[in-house]
């Protein structure tokens, strides 16, 4: 029996590429880290935003990435499907077709798509109705059901007003129309708010049978625990970083002991809060930091020189952090640390 089939949610690690240097992906290593987290039951995000979507992964270096990914999966693999190869000012056609074309990629390669926010689309929608239009066909072509993603403005800006209205409540109820009229079409919906209340009102308002993937860095164990009236399952960026912890933690609490999955998963939490402290966009630097310190990939590098969008001490505090979670070997980290700070 694998790991995943131990779990008692289904759980995503959206997985962050390894560089080789700002422009190059270590192709090796990247697959490599993603055998890492299905070894331990997790499934793969790929091309999530953790990977540096629109922050130094371009569509056809994305492409590439979903492809690869998917020919070499043990485990279970998802993928984003965007609108990110669209430049200038575009219209409703233009952002619909950009994301025919990238979800023909994600299906051909056998990955199962996640419908993520167009920063091209929330600037040129005037309202809900156009939101509607464009998730409406795009449902109706998918061959499997699909993960929608609601990605807040604290992970990017430019997605602020998505689905057609500022408020979010409103936002909320707009979100649900589009999923109330194609519920076989939609597997589930990730949420990105760092806002669990919003979450579980979200989560006991969607229709039978769609899940809720919980993208809250912030609260993600009580979500996943969940209350008696619902849980959330999981597609998180922090699993990356804490894979083996957490799948411990998923163990036990498939195997019905929720204070010790709370146990497990409690160190975790003020690494991850940490990591996501604002600016919430640049957590990837603290994401490879941990990587490189845990020696699954030889640079602490980032695609477009991000390695350098947190400070010494942020950095500091994280390994701190990681050696209480138990997510890095304390002394093999110290020599990385020590001949970095040599370095620079």
């Amino acid at each position: 029996m694998s790991s995943q089939d131990q779990f008692n949610r289904v759980v995503f690690a959206a997985a962050h590429v390894v560089a080789e240097d700002e422009r190059t992906v270590d192709w090796d290593a990247t697959l490599a880290f993603r055998h890492h987290l299905w070894s331990h039951g997790l499934g793969v995000a790929e091309a999530m935003d953790t990977a540096q979507r629109g922050m130094g992964l371009d569509w056809p270096t994305a492409a590439e990435l979903i492809r690869r990914s998917a020919a070499e999966k043990t485990g279970r693999i998802c993928a984003g499907v965007a609108t990110d190869h669209l430049t200038g000012e575009v219209g409703l056609d233009d952002v619909l077709k950009a994301y025919l074309e990238q979800l023909d990629v994600v299906q051909e390669a056998g990955a199962q798509p996640v419908l993520m926010c167009s920063r091209q689309l929330a600037a040129c929608a005037r309202g809900p109705e156009d939101y509607e239009k464009v998730y409406g066909t795009l449902l109706d072509r998918v061959s499997e059901p699909v993960i929608l993603h609601w990605l807040g403005t604290a992970f990017d800006p430019a997605l602020a007003g998505y689905w057609g209205a500022t408020e979010v409540g409103q936002a909320t109820d707009n979100f649900l129309t589009i999923i109330a009229g194609r519920p076989d079409k939609v597997d589930g919906v990730k949420v990105s708010l760092l806002d669990a209340g919003h979450e579980i009102g979200l989560r006991r308002r969607l229709p039978a049978g769609v899940r809720c993937y919980t993208g809250d860095d912030f609260n993600y164990p009580d979500l996943i625990a969940g209350d008696s009236e619902g849980y959330s399952h999981a597609l998180l960026g922090i699993f990356d970083p804490i894979a083996p912890v957490a799948a411990k933690a998923l163990r036990q609490l498939a195997e019905g002991d929720t204070d010790e999955f709370h146990r497990i998963m409690a160190p975790t939490v003020p690494l991850s809060r940490h990591l996501f402290s604002a600016p919430t966009y640049y957590y990837k630097t603290g994401v490879v930091f941990l990587a490189w310190l845990a020696g699954h990939q030889e640079r602490f590098v980032l695609l477009d020189g991000l390695e350098s969008a947190r400070s010494v001490e942020h950095l500091a505090e994280a390994k701190r952090l990681a050696e209480i979670a138990g997510v890095i070997e304390p002394e093999f980290a110290e020599r990385r640390w020590q001949q970095w700070l040599a370095s620079r």
